[in-house]
């Protein structure tokens, strides 16, 4: 097992020897609110990720009781220097959709490991993963309204998507925090387990993605985001494409020589 943090150690990065990385943001104390450098780390590190062929699964959770608090406002004024407001829309465009971008398209599987409030923009990075495991401790919040703000980071794109556009605004208007449980109910999370073995139970679920065949991984995903957004003849034409290219891997190779055999594939990510 490898372990690096950043200089700063506001995000904390281990990536262990079946290939699975864990993210940790690591600003406990605010909840693991955002600042400016958490956010860049967090962009660095998933680009390092996507390049780095070892890592086959990642898990994005945080530090202490909560998941994330989403911004740290304590860090931005709601004026700018010269007495003007600040300019939110830049801010979002550096610093958060960048992540969500990578998110969204790394062709690698990445859980959200929810191990306690998400809330604001910490939220919107967990609804962006692929798979949510919660805490039975956990819960979502986008209190953006409470603010006079708009759901940021994806939120807008990913809730309907997720749990339907009738409790998607219930979340945005309202801005209630939500249990584990009820988000379990709205389909908005995966799985729940107490809180003294999610990170057990999630590791587990990271090694079976991790041993997986990756190069599919990847294509589902993108296959997933084209269908989100395209009318069925031009998905149903993405869709043999991506299975020619599906079909060219070791994996595929693999994965039939073991049903075939009546074994367990062994894949190698390629």
């Amino acid at each position: 097992m490898t372990q690096a943090k950043t200089e700063t150690q506001w995000l904390l990065e281990e990536l262990n020897a079946e290939g699975v990385l864990t993210l940790t943001l690591n600003r406990p104390d605010c909840l693991n609110a955002f600042n400016d450098e958490l956010s860049f780390e967090l962009q660095k590190a998933l680009k390092s990720a996507e390049r780095n062929q070892a890592v086959r699964c990642i898990i994005l959770t945080g530090a202490g009781r909560g998941f994330c608090a989403g911004q740290d406002l304590q860090s931005r004024s709601v004026t700018a220097s010269n007495g003007d407001s600040p300019h939110l829309g830049d801010s979002i465009r550096k610093r958060y959709s960048p992540i969500i971008q990578k998110l969204r398209t790394l062709e690698k599987p990445v859980i959200a490991m929810v191990n306690g409030v998400a809330a604001g923009a910490g939220a919107s990075i967990a609804f962006a993963c692929d798979l949510r495991i919660a805490s039975e401790k956990a819960s979502f919040i986008q209190a953006f309204v409470k603010v006079g703000l708009i759901p940021d980071s994806g939120a807008c794109w990913t809730l309907p998507r997720l749990v339907g556009m009738g409790r998607a605004m219930e979340l945005a208007l309202l801005g209630n925090k939500i249990s584990a449980e009820v988000a379990l109910d709205y389909g908005l999370v995966n799985r729940i387990y107490p809180a003294e073995t999610l990170k057990t139970e999630t590791n587990v679920l990271a090694q079976t993605l991790g041993k997986g065949p990756t190069k599919a991984i990847g294509l589902i995903k993108r296959a997933m985001n084209k269908g989100l957004t395209s009318d069925l003849e031009n998905y149903l034409d993405y869709e043999a494409h991506l299975q020619e290219i599906a079909g060219q891997t070791t994996d595929y190779q693999e994965g039939v020589s073991a049903f075939l055999d009546k074994r367990e594939a062994v894949f190698t990510g390629k």
